[in-house]
């Protein structure tokens, strides 16, 4: 058995028909009985740089003892021409965060991942301090552990005020060296023993990475980058996962 916090995450594979386009990092969210993909909406579709994936895929392991076992499980991104994942706006714009709601009755009968739940999300911002250890989990260049289909995790720590979301925007900052691939990773701050209610997870969700934040201008042939990162913050799942209100 390996730690459920790896269990969260899953490999994500951009495809326009049956070409490969890109990779990046995704996790599972529950609430209420019903189950969601997390990933950066860039991931899904991205105007400024013409990427417009018609489907993705994930990898799913079939065997929580053997984890070598393992398949990839295809999911449309659009329905009746519309796209089927969820997005958030706040005051400032697009918020880069993106949900697809899984049908678990579509899942391979032996799917086996472990799902945040908002029992995981932080309730006050003002109790993490800038300097927290965190950890995001994901898929670097599409770097994993390709015989058990693993994540692997980089050590970050919060680089702005967590309490005041960074220059308004709905992110915060922090200091890890990330690729590409990590787009959608989750950013995670281990749990006070004291915390209950988590299960065996025992991870707070804080974030969800989406890319190397770098200052403009900046001379590139003399500064390098800063080596800075926009994850935002998590609170938004509660929006994007809000059950629909019934038709009338």
């Amino acid at each position: 058995m390996t730690e459920p916090l790896l269990l969260t995450a899953a490999p994500v594979a951009t495809f326009d028909g049956t070409r490969l386009l890109t990779r990046a990092s995704g996790f599972f969210f529950e609430r209420e009985g019903r189950l969601y993909l997390v990933t950066s909406r860039h991931v899904l579709i991205d105007e400024p740089t013409q990427h417009f994936p018609d489907r993705i895929e994930l990898q799913l392991h079939l065997d929580a003892k053997n984890l070598t076992q393992a398949t990839d499980w295809s999911v449309p991104l659009y329905r009746d021409r519309r796209a089927v994942w969820r997005q958030g706006r706040d005051a400032t714009g697009e918020i880069d965060v993106a949900v697809i709601e899984i049908e678990r009755a579509a899942l391979p009968e032996e799917a086996q991942f472990h799902a945040f739940t908002p029992a995981h999300l932080q309730a006050s911002l003002d109790e993490i301090e800038v300097g927290t250890a965190l950890l995001i989990v994901g898929f670097p260049l599409g770097f994993h552990d390709t015989l058990h289909h693993l994540p692997v995790v980089r050590q970050a720590i919060i680089a702005s005020s967590f309490g005041l979301r960074f220059q308004g925007e709905g992110y915060f900052l922090t200091d890890a060296r990330t690729h590409r691939g990590t787009s959608g990773a989750p950013v995670v701050m281990r749990a006070p023993v004291a915390d209950g209610g988590l299960g065996g997870l025992p991870w707070k969700l804080l974030g969800v990475h989406a890319g190397q934040l770098d200052m403009k201008p900046r001379d590139a042939a003399q500064d390098e980058s800063l080596g800075l990162n926009c994850a935002w913050y998590a609170d938004i799942l509660l929006t994007l996962t809000q059950a629909a209100a019934p038709a009338r």
